[in-house]
């Protein structure tokens, strides 16, 4: 009966004084989610009212969520308020640290490790955000997949939430990635494979700023090896994340190279207890 009630709503918590849950005002029930974990990925996880209101409640922290980790989605019935799950939460700030630590990892931010179904885009979409709001700098994002629909679905992500509203950062050929690369944009999307070369030629530079961060989806393939130094070649000065929905497998230094180790984990079996994957 009064709909403006619900506009200044940040988050709905649904609790009996033991089990707790939360998500946005209208969404249906098997959006809502739990809030295991207040301060880190390491605690041992705690469905209870006291961990939501440690975690999302504190004022710095849902002052953070309100303007960090709410985005509203394009959708065919309407716009469709998301709101940070717990995982996304401290996997993002993780991330968010490590780039403030720029000099000291000499940008290799880490591996984002967030099993499949967990929102990985969204992650994607919270981190590039917060970085252009919270901390200084000309930021362009250079987000990379190895699969064409993959690549469709990413850049639809950040398209339908407001994040990116230029068509033309959407890399169509190598000669089209190379000239953006060169052009200052706030987004790039492209395939790893527009970073080839012909006939074993040295891949050229194409910007020495060192404000740009490489966000690599399923970063650690074996066949990433020589695109994966391309890519550096190209971005000499860049800082590269890693999000992958698999761990890493021995023999992988080349992605620890390039990535350094894991800056945040949500693995199958976490994704399982929470309900996400089945």
């Amino acid at each position: 009966d009064i709909p403006q009630l619900f506009t200044p709503n940040a988050v709905t918590i649904l609790t009996n004084g033991g089990d707790t849950r939360l998500g946005s005002a209208f969404a249906p029930w098997d959006h809502f989610f739990d809030w295991k974990k207040a301060d880190s990925e390491e605690e041992q996880g705690v469905v209870s009212l006291e961990t939501v209101i440690r975690g999302v409640c504190a004022p710095a922290r849902l002052l953070d969520i309100i303007e960090n980790f709410t985005l509203f989605e394009e959708s065919k019935g309407g716009l469709i308020k998301k709101v940070a799950k717990n995982h996304q939460y401290l996997g993002v700030n993780n991330a968010i640290r490590a780039v403030r630590s720029l000099e000291e990892n000499r940008g290799r931010l880490g591996v984002f490790w967030h099993t499949q179904g967990s929102g990985k885009s969204l992650s994607m979409a919270f981190f590039s955000g917060k970085v252009l709001r919270k901390l200084p700098g000309n930021w362009t994002f250079v987000v990379v997949t190895d699969r064409i629909e993959l690549d469709g679905q990413i850049y639809k992500t950040f398209a339908r939430t407001g994040m990116v509203t230029e068509a033309e950062a959407h890399a169509d050929s190598v000669a089209h990635l190379r000239q953006l690369l060169t052009e200052d944009h706030r987004f790039v999307f492209t395939l790893i494979h527009k970073f080839q070369t012909r006939d074993g030629e040295e891949h050229p530079v194409l910007s020495e700023r060192d404000d740009i961060i490489v966000i690599t989806d399923e970063a650690h393939r074996s066949q990433y090896d020589t695109l994966a130094l391309n890519m550096r070649k190209a971005l000499p000065n860049a800082a590269f994340l890693g999000f992958t929905g698999t761990p890493l497998m021995a023999g992988e230094e080349k992605t620890r190279e390039v990535f350094g180790d894991y800056v945040s984990i949500y693995n199958f079996t976490q994704s399982v207890e929470d309900g996400a994957n089945v």
